[in-house]
Formats: C-alpha cells, sequence, structure tokens
C-alpha cells in the first residue's frame, strides 16, 4: 500500500507558540486522515521534526506491519536533508525527536523524503495554521 505524506510544523515567534499539520493519502491520491496539533511554547524546527513524527507514529498505529511504500513531502529544507542522511543533525535538542523518526521509519519499511516548495503544502499549513488558531 502506498501512502502519500506532507507535513509542516508553525511557530509563531521562534520559540513562541506552535503546532503541527499533516495529511496522509493513499496512492489515488484519496485523504485517509489529517491532524493539526498545538503544542505549546517551542521552536519551528520542533514543530517541524514533531509533525513527521506524529504521522509517521498514526502510520504505526493504524497500518502496523501491512507493507507499505511511504513518500513524506515537507517544505522544511533542514528536516528533508538530515532525514534523508544529506546533512548531518547537530542540534542536541532536536536529537530525541530525530532518532525516534528514523526507528519508525525503519519499522515501516523505509520513507522516501522529498523537500518540495510552499506553496505545495498548502493543506498541512493550513492544518498547522488552524491549530495555532483554535489553541
Amino acid at each position: 500500500m502506498k501512502l502519500i505524506i506532507f507535513t509542516d510544523g508553525a511557530s509563531r515567534g521562534n520559540p513562541g507558540h506552535a503546532s503541527y499539520g499533516f495529511t496522509i493519502s493513499d496512492g489515488n491520491k484519496k485523504l485517509l486522515y489529517e491532524e493539526g496539533k498545538y503544542i505549546g511554547i517551542t521552536t519551528n524546527n520542533v514543530a517541524e521534526y514533531t509533525a513527521v513524527l506524529e504521522a509517521l507514529k498514526y502510520i504505526k498505529r493504524r497500518y502496523g506491519s501491512q507493507a507499505l511504500q511511504i513518500e513524506l513531502y515537507a517544505d522544511s529544507k533542514l528536516v528533508i536533508e538530515q532525514l534523508s542522511g544529506r546533512f548531518k543533525m547537530k542540534s542536541p535538542h532536536l536529537k530525541p525527536i530525530f532518532e525516534q523518526i528514523k526507528i519508525l521509519a525503519m519499522e515501516l519499511g523505509g520513507v522516501v523524503h522529498t523537500h518540495i516548495p510552499r506553496e505545495q503544502n498548502s493543506d498541512a499549513d493550513r492544518l498547522a495554521n488552524l491549530a495555532l488558531d483554535s489553541r
């Protein structure tokens, strides 16, 4: 089964009030699940990574050990490059989230990470901003 994830994090102030949003669709682009959640005061990078982590946690809970092909899209170049292994993870406060993501990705059979322009990430961005607005 193919799953397509779009993630985004938001922070008003850096650090500031923060949230994440993500969508999960099937290979035919049919929306299967979406989520946006306020996460308190933190940095934008923590919010971006939390979006990825929560999306993968949901997939693990929902699909368990099914054979999956997962594609993840985000407009955070830093997150995509670090998760792809092209940039080193240097921030000590992000390492625990990063490690959880890497473990989940392995358990799920791997994830292909792709950077996209912000304008192609409007649904995840909308969810993150709705979560901030409704806190």
